[in-house]
């Protein structure tokens, strides 16, 4: 586990690392990046989780469970929240269903922390999620990554998973989602691509998402503009930030 700057949560929390790229949001993923960095500087976990392709690198699918990490949480007295896999995702089909109770053991046993986890496969999330063993914990916010409006589809999905509070990453924001249904979603973050090779986000894009918060009573969280310097653009829109929370609703 480790301190962030990421605007929305206090801490990341990595029990699995490694991913598999599906859509066009993971084309620039962060994640990869840091992993051939960490991988370089001969950390072990990451070894092996990334490629060449190209000027860049890239997942190999590979993973790496960590069963060292899962018991950090336990040792952290104070309240944080954490964002569980920043460098990877909880439901990809090769993390089992077994090691992902193991994750919920955790976090049950530390309800004094609030546990943020997102997924571009909320289909397997809902899934597993339903199955025996698991429970609705009030500590832990379940959310999807939605990049354009070819990927609307997972709110669907994100709306039949059991959960406390919803919530939809719009990040990178790469294309309008003007379509968006954010019924039962209790919470929107927004934000442009940063970091090498970044695509633009459009004013309007973001438009369209305040709307939709206002319009379905979801808290609207702008994260960044980003771009190749993300300091540069800031994260001020509409003259002033924008930090609202979700409301606990069970």
């Amino acid at each position: 586990m480790a301190e962030t700057t990421i605007e929305w949560t206090d801490a990341t929390w990595n029990p699995v690392a490694g991913c598999t790229i599906v859509t066009a949001g993971c084309t620039n993923c962060y994640a990869m990046r840091m992993a051939a960095r960490l991988e370089a500087m001969g950390v072990e976990k990451y070894q092996g989780l990334t490629r060449k392709s190209g000027s860049r690198r890239v997942w190999t699918g590979r993973l790496f469970l960590d069963e060292h990490a899962l018991q950090v949480p336990l040792r952290w007295k104070k309240p944080r929240r954490i964002f569980v896999n920043s460098m990877s995702d909880l439901f990809h089909q090769d993390v089992p269903s077994e090691f992902i109770q193991r994750v919920w053991q955790v976090m049950k046993a530390t309800p004094h922390h609030t546990y943020q986890i997102l997924t571009k496969r909320p289909g397997r999330m809902a899934t597993v999620l339903q199955s025996d063993g698991f429970s609705v914990l009030p500590n832990v916010w379940l959310g999807t990554s939605v990049e354009d409006d070819r990927v609307l589809s997972r709110l669907d999905d994100l709306r039949r998973v059991p959960a406390a509070i919803r919530f939809v990453s719009f990040e990178p924001l790469i294309g309008s989602v003007k379509k968006a249904d954010l019924t039962g979603i209790g919470w929107a973050i927004v934000g442009g691509e940063s970091g090498p090779s970044a695509r633009v986000m459009q004013t309007d894009w973001v438009d369209e998402i305040e709307h939709a918060c206002r319009r379905d009573g979801a808290a609207f969280f702008f994260k960044q503009w980003g771009g190749v310097q993300k300091k540069r653009t800031g994260r001020t829109y509409r003259g002033r930030l924008w930090d609202e929370l979700p409301e606990l609703r069970i």
